[in-house]
C-alpha cells in the first residue's frame, strides 16, 4: 500500500510491517497500554468493553449447555502442580512463584496459577462421592500468569484474562463428548459472534496440552497469513483424576476414577479480532461484540434542532437495544469520522440541518466504507444493517481464508506456501522427527490434524506412508 494512501497518520503500513501496524492500532484506539511490569498490559475501557461482550456472548452459550460459573483461588500450593508429572514439566518454565508473604518466608511456595486443573481437581475430589454427583461442569472467568519471554499485548502476555472450563464425568465417552461439545461451542461463537471462520481439529502429540490425553484446537487465519490459536479443548482422561484421587462410587458399587476435560479461550481473542478484520484505517469490529454499534455524528450541531434530533435518534436506538454513542464534542465532523472509523464502530449515522429538513440520515458502514441515505429515525433499517455487516464480515473472512489454504507434498512446497502467507495441508507419517524438521526448515508448526484422507499419500518429509493430513502454518 503506497504511503499516500494511508488514511491514518502515524500508523504503519499493514502491507509493509503488519506487527507494527498491530501495535500502532491497539495503542491509538486506546484498547490497551503497557503495564509497569514487563509483559503485562492494562486493558483500557474500550478494550475491556470488547472483553465484556465476549464474556456475555460466551456465557449465554455456556449456560445453554449446562455450564455453571464459579471461582477458584489464584494461589496454588506448589506441591499440587507437581502431582501430575507431564503437567508440571509443561508449565515449569512459565511459572511464577510466591515465596514470601507478610514479611515471612512461606513454609511451602505458592504458584500463581498458569491454569487451574490442579486446584479444581482437588476440589472436585472433595465434592464427588457417588455417580449421582456427576457430571460436574464448571467454568471460571479469571486471570492467569505465564512468565513469557516474548510478549505482545493480547496475543501473548505474562498475565491475561480468560475463561477455563473444567469437568468430571463417570465415563470416558461422556468426557470425550464434552470435549467435542465445547470445541463446537467455541467454533460457533467464533464464526457468529467474532465473524472469524476457524479450522478445528485434533492437535499432534507434540502440540497437545501438558497432561492431556488429547487436545483439540481452534485455528484462525490472520490477515498476514499466520495462524492464531483462538481456543482449545482438552480430553484429560483419568490423568488428573488419579493424581488427585477423584473417585466416585459407581452404580455397580465399585469405586472408580472420574474422567475429565478442560477448555478455554482468552483475551487473545481481541488480538484475533484486530488481525482478522482490521484495515489501514484501523479496527473493524463485528457488531455482536462491538462496544459501540452505532455512533451518531451531528453535523453543524450549533444550528437549531440538530442536537435535539441527534438525542432523539440516540434514545430510539437505545430503546431498540443498540449500543449507541452520540458524539457531541467540540470538534469537526471530519475529525470525528476519522476517529470512529479507526475505532472500528460498525455503523456511523450523520445528521445535519439538511438531513432533518429532508427526513433523511446519512449512514456509513465500517466494513465496506459505503454510505447510503436512510429515512430519518428508521431504527429497523439500522438493526437490519448491523446484521448485514456481521454476516458480510464473516463471509469476507471465510473467502480470504479458503483462498489461502494450499496443498503440498514436500518440505519445499510447505515453505513456498507459508512464505506466500498461506496455510498448507500436507501428508504426515506421524513421526515426531518429521514434524520437527518441518518447523526447523519452514518455521511452520502443525496447527491441527485435518479430516482429509491420507489414503495413497506419502509423508512430505520422509516419503513413508502417510497416516494423517496436517494443517501447517506460521503462528503467533
Amino acid at each position: 500500500m503506497a504511503k499516500e494512501k494511508q488514511f491514518v497518520k502515524d500508523v504503519a503500513d499493514m502491507e509493509v510491517d503488519f506487527p507494527q501496524w498491530y501495535t500502532d492500532v491497539i495503542l491509538k484506539t486506546e484498547l490497551v497500554d503497557y503495564g509497569p511490569v514487563k509483559g503485562t498490559m492494562v486493558i483500557r475501557p474500550y478494550g475491556y468493553a470488547i472483553w465484556e461482550n465476549i464474556q456475555n456472548e460466551l456465557n449465554k452459550r455456556f449456560k445453554k449447555v449446562g455450564v455453571k460459573n464459579a471461582y477458584f483461588p489464584l494461589l496454588i500450593p506448589e506441591s499440587y502442580l507437581k502431582k501430575e508429572a507431564e503437567h508440571v514439566e509443561g508449565f515449569a518454565p512459565e511459572v511464577a512463584v510466591v515465596t514470601h508473604a507478610g514479611g515471612n518466608k512461606l513454609q511451602e511456595p505458592l504458584v500463581i496459577r498458569p491454569t487451574s486443573e490442579t486446584i479444581i481437581c482437588d476440589m472436585f475430589a472433595k465434592w464427588m462421592e457417588s455417580y449421582r454427583d456427576l457430571p460436574i461442569i464448571i467454568n471460571q472467568w479469571a486471570n492467569v500468569m505465564r512468565w513469557e519471554k516474548t510478549t505482545r499485548p493480547f496475543l501473548r502476555t505474562s498475565e491475561f484474562l480468560w475463561q477455563e472450563g473444567h469437568t468430571v464425568h463417570a465415563t470416558h465417552e461422556e468426557a470425550e463428548a464434552e470435549t467435542q461439545l465445547m470445541l463446537n461451542v467455541y467454533k460457533e461463537f467464533a464464526e457468529n459472534a467474532l465473524a472469524i471462520p476457524v479450522l478445528t481439529g485434533k492437535k499432534t502429540e507434540k502440540e497437545k496440552f501438558a497432561g492431556a490425553v488429547a487436545t483439540y484446537g481452534m485455528e484462525a487465519m490472520m490477515l498476514d497469513g499466520k495462524s492464531l490459536q483462538a481456543g482449545t479443548s482438552h480430553y484429560l482422561g483419568q490423568n488428573f483424576a488419579k493424581s488427585f484421587n477423584m473417585k466416585f462410587l459407581d452404580k455397580d458399587g465399585e469405586l472408580k476414577y472420574g474422567y475429565s476435560s478442560s477448555w478455554g479461550v482468552s483475551t487473545r481473542l481481541i488480538g484475533a479480532l484486530i488481525m482478522a478484520h482490521g484495515d489501514q484505517r484501523g479496527l473493524v469490529i463485528p457488531p455482536v461484540v462491538a462496544p459501540i454499534q452505532v455512533v451518531i455524528i451531528p453535523v453543524a450541531m450549533h444550528k437549531e434542532g440538530v442536537l435535539d434530533k441527534a438525542n432523539e435518534l440516540k434514545q430510539a436506538f437505545e430503546n431498540a437495544g443498540i449500543r449507541v454513542e452520540l458524539d457531541s464534542r467540540d470538534a469537526s465532523p471530519g475529525w470525528k469520522f476519522n476517529e470512529w472509523e479507526m475505532k472500528g464502530v460498525p455503523v456511523r449515522v450523520e445528521v445535519g440541518p439538511r438531513d432533518i429538513e429532508n427526513g433523511k440520515m446519512m449512514v456509513m458502514r465500517r466494513d465496506t466504507l459505503e454510505k447510503q441515505e436512510y429515512a430519518l429515525g428508521d431504527v429497523n433499517a439500522i438493526l437490519d444493517l448491523l446484521k448485514v455487516v456481521q454476516s458480510n464480515m464473516l463471509e469476507k473472512s471465510r473467502k480470504m481464508r479458503d483462498s489461502r489454504i494450499k496443498e503440498a507434498d514436500s518440505i519445499e512446497g510447505i515453505l513456498q506456501a507459508v512464505e506466500t502467507k498461506n496455510f498448507v495441508k500436507a501428508p504426515w507419517c506421524g513421526c515426531r522427527e518429521c514434524e520437527d524438521k518441518i518447523k526447523e526448515q519452514t518455521q511452520a508448526t502443525s496447527r491441527i490434524i485435518s479430516e482429509d484422507s491420507a489414503e495413497n499419500k506419502v509423508c512430505a518429509v520422509c516419503g513413508k506412508k502417510a497416516e494423517k493430513v496436517v494443517v501447517y502454518a506460521r503462528a503467533y
